[in-house]
C-alpha cells in the first residue's frame, strides 16, 4: 500500500472486501428469505429483531480487532517484523479468550436482552431460540474477525473474500436443508449460520499457519504479550466502544419499532437487509483507508496518505449513494422478496423512502472515521459517534415519538444523526492535523 498508483492500490484492496461483505450480506439475507417465505412474518420479525443486539455484543470485540489491525499495519509499513509477529500472536490469543466470553454472555443472557428490548410475545420465543444458537458459535464469529483483521492489516483482502464465499455457499445450502427440507424451524437458520461462521474461522486460522511471511501464525507462540495487548486495547477500545454505542442506540431504535408491532418489525427488518448492501462500499473503503493510512504513516509517506484519503472519501460516497438511489426506486419489489404481505411491504418501503437517499452522509462519516483510525486517532470517531449516533439519536426518539407517535419519526433519526456526525467530522478533518499520530 506504500508504493504504486494510489487509486489502484485502494480499489484493488477494497474490491475483495466489497465482494466479501457482499457474500456475507447475501448469507444474512438468505436467512431472512428462507425464514420469511417458509416460516412466515412472525419468524421473520424474530430474526429481524436480533440484528441490533447481535452487533451490540459482537461490535465491541470487532472494534478491538480494528485497533489490532492499525497496530499491525503500522509495524508492517515500518518493516518491523518482530513486532508484527508479537501483535499477530497476541491478537489470536485475545480472540480465543474473547470468543469464550461472547459465547457465555450471548447464550445465558439472550432472554434478558430481548425482554429489555420489549420484544413482542408473539415473536419472543423464536427470537430467543435464534439468538442462543447464534451465540453458541461465538468463538467462530470472533476468531474469523481476528484472522480477517490480520490479513487486512498486511494488505491481504483476498483470503477473507475466499472464506466468506465458502461460508455464504455453505449457509445457503444448509438454510434450505435445515428449514425447508428438514423442518428445523427458526433454529435451523441459526444452526446454518453458526456452522458457516465456524468454517470461515477455521479456514482463516489454518491459512495464517501456512503463510510464508511476517504474519505467519505459530501455534506454540499463541500467547498474550502484556505490553502489546495494552497497545492493542488502547488503539481498539475506542472503536469497540463506538461500535457498541451505535449498536446500543440501534437497540433503542429497534425497541421503538417493536412498539408498532410485528408487521412493522418485519418490514423494517427486511429493509435493513437491503440497507446492508449500501454499507458494502462504505465498509470496504473505510477499512481500505484505515490500512492505507496506517501503512503510509508507518512509512512516513504523508502526502501519499492525504491523496489516498481524498480518493477514498469520494469513491465511498459515490458508490453508497448510487446503491441508495436504486433501493429508493425499487423498494416495493425488493421488500416483497422477503415477504409478500402488503402491510410488511408498506412498512419496509416507508423506511427506505426516508433513509436511502442519505447514504452519502453515512459513507462520509465512516470514511473519515476510517482515516482517523489509520492515523491512530481512534478516540475522535468514538466521541463523534457516541454523541451524534447515541446520545442525540436516543434523545430525539424518546422525545419526538411521544409528541408524534408515528414510525416515520423513528426512521428520520438516522439521516438526521448522519448529518450531525458528518459535519463534526468535516470540521475536525479540516482544522486538525490528523497526520500527527
Amino acid at each position: 500500500m506504500t508504493e504504486g498508483s494510489i487509486s489502484k492500490k485502494i480499489i484493488l484492496f477494497a474490491l475483495p472486501i466489497f465482494l466479501g461483505n457482499l457474500f456475507q450480506q447475501l448469507y444474512n439475507v438468505v436467512d431472512s428469505l428462507v425464514v420469511g417465505n417458509i416460516l412466515g412474518k412472525e419468524a421473520l420479525a424474530a430474526v429481524s429483531s436480533t440484528g441490533s443486539l447481535i452487533f451490540l455484543i459482537i461490535g465491541f470485540i470487532g472494534g478491538i480487532f480494528v485497533g489490532a489491525g492499525v497496530i499491525i499495519s503500522r509495524y508492517f509499513g515500518a518493516k518491523n517484523e518482530e513486532r508484527v509477529s508479537v501483535a499477530v500472536h497476541t491478537t489470536i490469543a485475545f480472540g480465543l479468550i474473547a470468543g469464550i466470553f461472547i459465547t457465555f454472555i450471548g447464550v445465558v443472557f439472550s432472554p434478558l436482552f430481548l425482554k429489555l428490548m420489549e420484544t413482542p410475545d408473539d415473536v419472543f420465543n423464536d427470537a430467543v431460540t435464534y439468538l442462543r444458537i447464534y451465540f453458541a458459535g461465538g468463538i467462530g464469529i470472533v476468531m474469523y474477525n481476528a484472522c480477517m483483521g490480520i490479513f487486512q492489516a498486511v494488505g491481504d483482502s483476498k483470503h477473507p473474500l475466499y472464506y466468506l464465499i465458502t461460508a455464504a455457499i455453505t449457509n445457503t445450502v444448509l438454510d434450505i436443508l435445515f428449514v425447508a427440507v428438514l423442518d428445523f424451524g427458526i433454529g435451523g437458520a441459526a444452526i446454518a449460520t453458526t456452522i458457516s461462521q465456524f468454517l470461515s474461522a477455521i479456514l482463516g486460522f489454518v491459512k495464517l499457519t501456512k503463510v510464508d511471511d511476517v504474519h505467519k501464525l505459530y501455534i506454540r507462540k499463541i500467547k498474550i504479550d502484556s505490553k502489546m495487548l495494552t497497545s492493542l486495547l488502547k488503539m481498539g477500545f475506542p472503536t469497540g466502544v463506538q461500535n457498541s454505542v451505535i449498536a446500543f442506540a440501534n437497540v433503542i431504535v429497534q425497541s421503538s419499532i417493536n412498539q408498532f408491532g410485528s408487521v412493522a418489525m418485519a418490514g423494517s427488518g427486511s429493509y435493513t437487509k437491503l440497507e446492508g448492501f449500501a454499507f458494502l462500499p462504505i465498509t470496504s473503503f473505510s477499512v481500505a483507508l484505515t490500512t492505507f493510512i496506517g501503512q503510509n504513516l508507518g512509512a512516513k509517506k504523508y502526502d501519499r496518505a492525504r491523496q489516498g484519503a481524498r480518493f477514498g472519501i469520494i469513491a465511498g460516497m459515490s458508490l453508497a449513494e448510487a446503491i441508495g438511489l436504486l433501493i429508493w426506486i425499487f423498494a416495493p419489489a425488493l421488500i416483497g422478496i422477503f415477504n409478500s404481505d402488503p402491510e410488511v411491504i408498506e412498512a419496509g418501503v416507508l423506511r427506505s423512502r426516508v433513509t436511502s437517499l442519505f447514504f452519502f452522509l453515512l459513507a462520509l462519516s465512516h470514511c473519515l472515521a476510517g482515516i482517523l483510525r489509520g492515523a491512530g486517532k481512534t478516540k475522535i470517531p468514538m466521541y463523534v459517534m457516541l454523541i451524534s449516533w447515541c446520545v442525540i439519536r436516543i434523545t430525539y426518539i424518546t422525545i419526538m415519538v411521544k409528541i408524534i407517535p408515528d414510525i416515520r419519526v423513528v426512521f428520520w433519526a438516522y439521516p438526521l444523526t448522519w448529518s450531525i456526525s458528518s459535519i463534526a467530522f468535516i470540521i475536525y478533518y479540516k482544522k486538525a492535523n490528523w497526520l500527527e499520530a
